[in-house]
């Protein structure tokens, strides 16, 4: 599923859990495994997901169901490539993206802070705080949030207020009704900024598509994405707000950010654009 002329389909939104996942290899091979593996297999956190979110979209009439865990061939870093950065494209297609939240076990959406429930994810459900889930939640047409046992608990145009003062992103984003309109580049930073990723090169490259860029993944390289990511963004923007930024700790050296948490207090900084003359 490539392009917009593609089958209607849905999409997933979750945090990843270490080992607990299904691939696309052990996927596609499933039905050849011996069955103690296989049964192995079918138990995992993973599968139950893979499983409760096909249901889902079926009973929403939808053929196609799209997951990263399963749909993407790791084997292969073209392919791997290609999906990173493709991914916000991929999401903002679906006519429908299924936010899992593993770690919310009411039938309602959490209206309040819970340092205690959610002490490692600053009081909100963990989704809220992982880096490749901030494109998840603006790119979709629709977001539907469900909790660990797949009861719809709100989606994201009902909700848009609370996730506004969880993510610090405007409700006119949100609700579609000023989507992308006069975002500065320092701005989607800023709600990035205290996001998590598990690879430190997906800090830059889960903003992507976001800042409306493509460049090759290079996995080893750090710090340094981040700083490639800025470089492409200045190459292809003349918004001057990408060099708004004002790190915690005073330092001296390069224009460019080091991290996203750079841009943490960027978040009312509005897009400064030179006007370049006609060609």
């Amino acid at each position: 599923m490539k392009e917009p002329r593609d089958p209607s389909y849905a999409i997933l939104s979750h945090r990843w859990k270490e080992g607990m996942e299904v691939g696309y290899e052990e996927m596609i091979g499933l039905m050849k495994m011996e069955e103690e593996k296989r049964e192995e297999v079918k138990k995992r956190h993973g599968y139950d997901k893979i499983i409760k979110s096909c249901e889902q979209a079926e009973k929403d009439g939808y053929e196609w169901l799209w997951i990263d865990t399963c749909c993407i061939d790791k084997r292969s870093s073209a392919e791997l490539s290609e999906a990173i950065n493709s991914m916000y494209r991929w999401y903002q297609n679906a006519q429908i993206c299924y936010a899992y939240l593993n770690d919310v076990g009411g039938s309602t959406f959490p209206t309040k802070k819970d340092d205690d429930k959610f002490a490692k994810s600053n009081g909100w459900p963990e989704w809220f705080v992982r880096g490749w889930t901030l494109q998840e939640l603006i790119a979709p047409k629709q977001v539907e949030f469900f909790n660990e046992n797949w009861v719809p608990i709100g989606n994201r145009r009902q909700l848009a207020s609370m996730l506004e003062s969880i993510t610090r992103i405007p409700k006119e984003v949100l609700t579609g009704s000023g989507a992308g309109r006069g975002l500065s580049v320092a701005q989607i930073m800023s709600w990035a900024a205290d996001r998590k990723t598990t690879r430190e090169e997906d800090r830059a490259y889960s903003l992507m598509g976001l800042c409306g860029v493509n460049m090759p993944m290079l996995y080893g390289e750090g710090k340094k994405a981040f700083q490639r990511l800025q470089l492409e963004i200045i190459r292809t923007s003349t918004d001057h707000s990408i060099f708004a930024w004002n790190p915690q700790i005073p330092r001296q050296g390069s224009v460019l950010a080091e991290d996203p948490s750079d841009f943490r207090d960027s978040h009312r900084t509005a897009a400064n654009r030179q006007l370049v003359p006609p060609a």
